[in-house]
């Protein structure tokens, strides 16, 4: 028998869910995260309903924080054409500061030992971890999981390949209060990005939007830039007029990297955006990142009970994560530079017209299927 202790580095979505569901299967789990709960995030809050059943085993109860139902889908071309249709499993709107919350609080009562602090660097030798915090403190243990989020200097301590890559975009996220349908899920493009705008709990407007940043930072702000260039297209002029923010300003968070990456590095396991992020536009990174969770946490107990060796180990959860991911970030790569482009943006539109059965099976590629325990 191993050593039964895991450390989860991130205290995010995946993070959390894989604490919740290793606490709950008798394992002992260490959380290192070094913000305060709770905590906005930016990030297009919309979850696929596929993860219900999973959410619903580890006893997270979601209708308690009172999510908005979306059953809807819109996109939109920066000329304002748009074409909508229903979301093959629907989903739900709910913000990270409520979310991420709940799970918090979930894993405490769940008996997570979770640690406020930050991680300085991670060695792996003689089949264990040491894993550094500030101050000199160490911990030790026999699987580390990297739920660190997009970009962290754990991946300059990793000297991953996409960190030594510079990205274009920039993401930024408002709250707001306005008259915005509760059942949709809008899209809209605009030179450069694109817009996500969706209703949270409490009738709360997310607005979240990805930028190239060479194109934002001719703008003094983000205000200065919206009106430039978001309120171009029409549909997107309308929302932000109609709205009144309840942030004091905006979050920002630069050099967001599509990139592939591996999802297991220096013995590492990586889940949520540390192994790999789906452009924002296919609307379902939450949901990966819940699911990831459940595939890490249910392939460790084969490797603590001595059937299996690390290598296999490792093996068996990139298989597993590359089978339910891979084509999906794939595809939502492909769809963002389709539809980066104008002429060819306008010309998917027609087409989607004349064969409106198409969408759905576009937005079936970028999600999977229900969760089954």
């Amino acid at each position: 028998m191993k050593n039964n202790g895991v450390i989860i580095i991130g205290g995010g979505l995946a993070g959390l869910t894989a604490a919740i569901h290793l606490s709950k299967i008798g394992i002992e789990v260490t959380l290192v995260e070094k913000n305060d709960f709770p905590k906005h995030k930016v990030c297009g809050e919309y979850i696929s309903n596929e993860v219900l059943p999973y959410l619903s085993w580890l006893d997270i109860d979601i209708p308690l924080l009172k999510p908005q139902s979306i059953s809807n889908f819109l996109f939109s071309t920066e000329s304002g054409k748009t074409i909508s249709g229903n979301l093959p499993l629907g989903g739900f709107g709910i913000s990270r500061y409520e979310f991420d919350y709940l799970l918090y609080k979930k894993a405490l009562e769940n008996k997570c030992k979770i640690i406020k602090d930050i991680v300085t660097d991670i060695n792996f030798s003689n089949d264990e971890f040491d894993v550094n915090l500030s101050e000199g403190k160490v911990l030790k243990a026999n699987i580390v999981i990297g739920a660190f989020g997009k970009r962290s200097t754990i991946d300059q301590k990793l000297n991953r390949d996409f960190i030594l890559k510079k990205s274009p975009w920039l993401a930024v996220k408002g709250h707001f209060n306005g008259d915005f349908p509760s059942d949709l899920v809008g899209l809209y493009n605009f030179k450069g990005g694109y817009c996500g705008v969706s209703n949270v709990e409490n009738n709360i407007l997310n607005i979240c939007y990805l930028a190239d940043y060479a194109t934002f930072k001719k703008y003094k702000n983000t205000d200065h830039y919206e009106k430039a260039v978001l309120y171009k297209n029409p549909l997107l002029k309308s929302i932000f007029e109609n709205a009144t923010p309840i942030f004091d300003k905006p979050l920002t968070i630069s050099q967001i990297s599509f990139s592939e990456k591996n999802c297991v590095e220096n013995h590492i396991l990586m889940i949520g955006d540390t192994a790999g992020l789906i452009h924002p536009l296919c609307g379902n990174g939450m949901a990966m990142a819940i699911h990831g969770a459940k595939i890490v946490s249910e392939l460790i107990p084969e490797y603590f009970s001595g059937a299996i060796t690390r290598e296999t180990f490792e093996k068996n959860y990139i298989k597993q994560w590359t089978k339910n991911f891979s084509s999906r970030l794939k595809t939502g790569r492909l769809l963002s530079r389709l539809l980066q482009n104008k002429n060819l943006s306008e010309g998917i539109m027609d087409i989607f017209g004349v064969f409106p059965y198409l969408l759905p099976k576009i937005i079936q590629k970028t999600h999977g299927k229900t969760l089954t325990i």
